[in-house]
This record gives structure tokens, C-alpha cells and sequence, in this order.
């Protein structure tokens, strides 16, 4: 099913045109929710810290998480607090849930125990956002939220939009769900404060960002051994774009003797992978090796990659953002 949904956005097959009705009523449904929020009828909950929304106005993955990563490492470097809010996709949460180090991808998601292993940052999930950002206020010494996802959340008031696009996919048949990738129309790009390209080639209006491999690891963080470029390897990915995870394994010179692809977000068991690493070592994403650190083998690994943006885009983001804030100083949070 996913292969023929990958078909349709983004290589042209014809069976769109069924679908189009479809993404018709989409369009009616989310265009009279956007108006409920615009005209006051919906409330938006404006909190008294700055929020950063990261998302996207496509289905799938096109790089938000590295981008939330590079925001926390960034905000801190520059004196910020900042804490992360997410919905903790493909789980189902009571309420909401402070994520801690070794949380289960099974429990809180997989991009949400990936952030927090990786930089330890206060993080809360659950369906409802606002609910989320509050617990993450009370609970938590932060003075910057960031929304992983999110974009077409309304209810939660935000004071910088960041959008991603995938540089290679962009945005496939330009029809909305479920005939395209689209969850929104082009036009919204407009009323966001930056696109994000991720891989190129960039636009004008469009701020490059590329992901910059890392070294290997192990999933089985006690093990310390080395995996060159002679092991023959099997490459899987459970993301968005496998295909880009494994064209970047390529790049590096690995030799891989077979690619599997998963659905994103998708629940891994030992024997199920066991069987893809028989003769091979097996290569699979940081966010896929977050839902195996349970039953890992040593000869599982993960490619970690970094975001790389460029210092016009740090400054004008800094810039924003402490404009924001002093309007913002002296709020208290009022929950």
C-alpha cells in the first residue's frame, strides 16, 4: 500500500484522479476549521513563552527531526531553555508524558525518545498540544517551546513557523490528501517565516539545510566495536524517504547487498530483523534504532546525521526570536 501511495504523489500514476473527490472534501473540512480560528469562533491558546512550530505541509517525513535537534543545540548555545513538545506519533498516550532518557519508543513514539536520548532535552507528548505545552511550563525550568509537528495544530498559539520541504520529493503531484502528499495548499508557505530545504536544490525563498552523516553506531550502546567498509551490509529504513537514507549509505562507500524498506514509524520485533542480519551486518536510521535498543544484536548499527544550516538563517532565527521574547518578558504563565 505504501509503495502504491508513493507512486501516485510522487510519479504520476493515474489513480489520483479516483481519489481527487477525496481530497475535495479535504479541502472543504480543513478550509472551514482554518476559518473557525481566523474569524475568533475556535479559541487559540497563546502561551507566554515564545513557540516554534517545526513541520510541514506534506505527508511523510522531510526532515523535522534533525531540524528540532539543530534547534535545541542552538537555542542553548545561546543562552535558552528550551523544552520540546510532541504529538508521540503511532502511540496511544493518556493525557500527556514527560519522556525520560531511557523511555520506550513503544510508549512515547520513536522521533520523541530520539530527541530526548540524543540531547536530553525536557520534553513532554500527548495528543493534545496545549495540554503538553502546559505540563511542560509547570513542570519544567524552560523558556522556549518547540513544537515538533504541528503546523496545522491552530489551537496552539505560535510565534515562528518553520516549514520543511524535501529537497528531492518537494511536493510531489501538488494535490492534497489523500490524491497527493499535500495537508495544506502551497499558498500557506506564504505565511510561514521560513522554508527549510532538505538536500537541495534550494529556492530563493528557501533556506538550504543538508544532513551531514555522523559516525557509525552501535544500537547496543554497551559494544564498542568498529564497522568498516569492507563489512557487506543490509540497509533498512522505517522513515518518510527511505530512499534517501539509503542513497546517503552508498555515498559513504558501504557495501550493501540489499535495501528494506518499512512503513514510517513502524514497530520492530528481534526475529524480524534477526533474519536480515544472518550473514550480514544490518544499517538502519538513529530514529529505527531507538525502537530496537530492547533486543539488539551487536552486529546492528545506525547512521547518525547532523543538520547543517547556514549562519544567515541562525541569526535571523535568534533575532526573531528575542524580539518575541521581550514582548513576551514578564508574562507569567498563568496555568
Amino acid at each position: 500500500m505504501q509503495q502504491l501511495i508513493q507512486r501516485i504523489w510522487y510519479q504520476g500514476h493515474s489513480a489520483k484522479w479516483l481519489l481527487l473527490p477525496l481530497s475535495g472534501l479535504f479541502w472543504l473540512i480543513s478550509s472551514i476549521r482554518r476559518g473557525l480560528f481566523r474569524c475568533g469562533l475556535k479559541q487559540v491558546q497563546v502561551l507566554p513563552v515564545p513557540v516554534i512550530v517545526v513541520g510541514n505541509i506534506t505527508a511523510g517525513g522531510s526532515g523535522k527531526t534533525p531540524t528540532v535537534i539543530y534547534l535545541i543545540e542552538l537555542l542553548r548555545q545561546h543562552g535558552y531553555k528550551p523544552g520540546v513538545i510532541s504529538r508521540g506519533y503511532g502511540v496511544n498516550i493518556d493525557g500527556v508524558v514527560a519522556v525520560n532518557i531511557n523511555a520506550k519508543a513503544s510508549d512515547v513514539g520513536d522521533e520523541p525518545a530520539m530527541i530526548v536520548a540524543r540531547t536530553y532535552v525536557p520534553m513532554v507528548v500527548g495528543a493534545n498540544r496545549i495540554a503538553a505545552a502546559q505540563t511542560l511550563l509547570v513542570d519544567f525550568d524552560v523558556d522556549v517551546i518547540i513544537s515538533d509537528d504541528g503546523l496545522q495544530h491552530y489551537a496552539l498559539g505560535r510565534d515562528i513557523e518553520i516549514a520543511l520541504v524535501d529537497g528531492e520529493r518537494r511536493y510531489g503531484n501538488h494535490c492534497l490528501l489523500p490524491a497527493g502528499p499535500l495537508r495544506e495548499g502551497l499558498g500557506r508557505l506564504s505565511s510561514v517565516d521560513f522554508v527549510i530545504n532538505n538536500g537541495g536544490p534550494a529556492q530563493d525563498d528557501e533556506v538550504l539545510m543538508t544532513l551531514a552523516p555522523a559516525p557509525l553506531c552501535q544500537v547496543d550502546t554497551s559494544l564498542h566495536d568498529e564497522l568498516t567498509q569492507q563489512h557487506s551490509i543490509v540497509a533498512m529504513a522505517g522513515i518518510g524517504n527511505p530512499q534517501r537514507f539509503f542513497n546517503s549509505i552508498s555515498r559513504l562507500g558501504y557495501k550493501v547487498v540489499k535495501t528494506v524498506e518499512f512503513s514510517d514509524h513502524q514497530a520492530f520485533d528481534e526475529k524480524q530483523l534477526s533474519e536480515l542480519s544472518v550473514q550480514h551486518s544490518l544499517l538502519m536510521t538513529e530514529k529505527d534504532a531507538v525502537k530496537c535498543r530492547d533486543f539488539a544484536q551487536s552486529n546492528w548499527w545506525y547512521l547518525p546525521v547532523n543538520a547543517k544550516l547556514n549562519s544567515e538563517f541562525d541569526h535571523a532565527l535568534l533575532s526573531q526570536l528575542q524580539q518575541v521574547a521581550q514582548t513576551k518578558k514578564g508574562l507569567s504563565h498563568g496555568i
